[in-house]
């Protein structure tokens, strides 16, 4: 008697049939999250992971070691999980009045670089959108071009036009006055983050300047406004996101600088960044160091989050 043939299933019925079709079910009903998914998990990964990393360190206590620091979680004999968390970096922070300066300072530096930034880019950016359009896009290039240029460059350019024999001074003396210093001073710290951060204001300005109606504008002026009443009652409440956009975009990364306050400061201007980097590399302290920048991260994220949270309220009740 001959062997019974083996049962042919259908394609459906076979796992890997049966896989292609779940794939296939979640790609067309759970696309949308599958394409939300894609940049969570990159945020997930290259945000959350090293915040986490840094905060275990910031509970640490400072050891000679490699690592420089205790280990949170710690194996004891027979087989007890013993847990160190140490809050004593975080006080240590408020204690010292050397940390609660140069956060005062740092704000108080990337707080008037944010406003000279928007008093400098605003009227910029109200004059590219009013340009024509080929004049239009070759000021967007002119404003574009310096991120061509290596940050480090620009920036050590700063120092030879700042400098005690450096382009400014030479034209002061050749006014027949004497040179002023610049360099290594907290004006030529202002100078490098405006000239460096002012891109960053003048682009989301541009962006929501561009899809005003400026039809508004003819009709207030046609209704007997004057040019500045037309200012402050129409034009600056409608670009008030491009405004709210641009001042994040450069009070943030304004606050935690290194360099510009390093090589235009020369060390007499301290800010945050400096701080850190002494307290990494320096002192070898990577747990003060890390609760420096976990704190920092706190002043600057939790007023963004208070001002969504009172955006969105204000959607809700419209």
């Amino acid at each position: 008697m001959s062997a019974p043939a083996e049962a042919v299933l259908p394609a459906e019925q076979t796992l890997p049939g049966r896989l292609r079709q779940r794939l296939l079910y979640l790609v067309q009903h759970h696309w949308r999250g599958l394409v939300l998914a894609i940049p969570f998990g990159w945020l997930l990964i290259f945000f959350l992971a090293p915040f986490f990393i840094v905060m275990k360190i910031s509970v640490a206590e400072t050891i000679i070691a490699s690592p420089p620091f205790t280990p949170m979680i710690d194996w004891v004999s027979d087989g007890i999980m013993h847990v160190r968390i140490v809050i004593d970096n975080y006080a240590y922070l408020w204690e010292d009045d050397l940390y609660v300066n140069t956060y005062l300072n740092s704000l108080k530096i990337s707080t008037i670089s944010t406003i000279l930034c928007l008093l400098l880019g605003y009227p910029i950016s109200y004059a590219i959108v009013r340009s024509s359009h080929t004049t239009k896009h070759i000021l967007l290039m002119l404003i574009i071009l310096p991120f061509w240029t290596s940050f480090l460059l620009r920036v050590y350019a700063w120092m030879g036009i700042l400098a005690d024999q450096g382009l400014i001074n030479d034209f002061i003396r050749w006014l027949g006055y004497e040179p002023i210093r610049l360099l290594y001073t907290q004006t030529a710290v202002y100078i490098g983050i405006v000239y460096t951060y002012v891109p960053f204001m003048i682009l989301p300005l541009y962006a929501n300047m561009e899809k005003l109606d400026w039809e508004l504008l003819e009709a207030a002026a046609d209704l007997g406004a004057r040019p500045m009443t037309t200012f402050f009652t129409v034009t600056l409440p409608m670009t008030l996101p491009g405004i709210i956009a641009g001042s994040l975009l450069v009070f943030i990364p304004a606050t935690g600088e290194y360099v510009i306050p390093d090589l235009l400061g020369g060390g007499n201007v301290l800010m945050i960044g400096r701080v850190l980097y002494n307290e990494f590399n320096a002192n070898v302290d990577w747990p003060v160091a890390s609760a420096v920048a976990i704190a920092l991260l706190l002043v600057l994220v939790l007023p963004m989050m208070l001002y969504q949270h009172i955006q969105g309220k204000e959607v809700e009740g419209k």
